[in-house]
């Protein structure tokens, strides 16, 4: 069930209050299940990478064992027509000078040794290629599969939030309260100089944005992508999900936090870029919009980090 009540009230509806507080239950979970579906994304890219550039290294000497084979046809073909066994002794028949003789065993002797060399470098090559290859081709169907089990748990959590939504909807009806805007606390953002200023202005022009999951903008984000894209038009690139920022990111203490810099929650599920005074911007979830809220709002935060 999605809303559990106690026995006594079962009949009657939850408070808006007991609905918010499942509503940010659900809205945890989910949130965890898009960061992990976000960087499975992230590893699938790598993945597919990794095996494209593996087919463009492997061209070059496919393509030597391609033209040593070729020419071995085309000395075939001209063997079979002229009924040529391509022996020694028919070279040396077929020569008219001591000249043409050494050029013909020459060339016969380089083709030799080039046919030989090429197939023999492209048999280790290959040895290597294919081994590389089985072992990306697991991992891609490994994350393939995770990535299917990460949309099922994303659709069933969904369910779970659209029931709760229709009952909020019900209960603010019944009972008032509004919902929150994308700067309901009249803060006003400071200008900041630098990168950090770039990534602060970014965020800043994407109030009121709708929340989608693995969404990085221009029109809609997710909390990862929201800090992504905001630091990419800073001109510092980061992954699409929020553990990855943290850890490719310098840590800082609370006290050390300035402008731009991210603040992480949900045991690195969540993640808002900060804007100062105790002020931060976000994509909360499914159903909101971008916002600047305080810090504390949010919850307790699992960390800082700097770019």
């Amino acid at each position: 069930m999605v809303v559990l009540l106690p026995a006594d009230a079962a009949l009657a509806d939850p408070s808006l209050a007991q609905i918010e507080t499942q509503i940010d239950q659900k809205n945890n979970e989910v949130e965890k299940v898009i960061e992990s579906y976000n960087l499975i994304t992230e590893q699938l890219k790598d993945t597919q990478a990794k095996l494209d550039a593996l087919k463009v290294k492997m061209q070059p000497l496919q393509t030597k064992v391609d033209d040593a084979s070729n020419t071995v046809s085309k000395i075939a073909y001209q063997a079979y027509r002229s009924g040529n066994t391509l022996r020694t002794a028919s070279v040396l028949l077929s020569a008219s000078s001591s000249g043409s003789l050494m050029d013909q065993l020459a060339t016969l002797d380089q083709i030799s040794k080039t046919q030989k060399q090429d197939i023999a470098t492209f048999s280790d090559a290959k040895k290597g290629y294919d081994a590389e290859k089985s072992k990306l081709d697991t991992l891609l169907a490994a994350q393939n599969a995770q990535k299917t089990d990460l949309e099922t748990k994303k659709t069933k959590i969904e369910g779970d939030l659209k029931t709760l939504e229709g009952l909020r909807n019900k209960a603010k009806a019944a009972g008032g309260g509004k919902e929150s805007g994308s700067n309901d606390s009249g803060y006003q953002i400071k200008s900041v100089s630098g990168s950090a200023g770039a990534a602060v202005s970014y965020a800043k022009s994407k109030l009121g944005k709708p929340y989608v999951y693995g969404a990085s903008g221009p029109n809609s984000f997710d909390c990862s992508g929201l800090t992504m894209a905001a630091w990419k038009a800073a001109g510092k690139s980061l992954p699409h999900n929020a553990a990855s920022q943290y850890h490719s990111m310098a840590h800082i203490s609370k006290s050390s936090l300035a402008p731009g810099d991210l603040v992480f929650y949900n045991s690195l599920g969540h993640v808002a870029i900060y804007v100062g005074d105790g002020m931060v911007i976000h994509a909360p979830h499914t159903g909101t919009v971008v916002k600047l809220v305080s810090m504390a709002s949010i919850g307790a935060p699992y960390g800082y980090a700097r770019a």
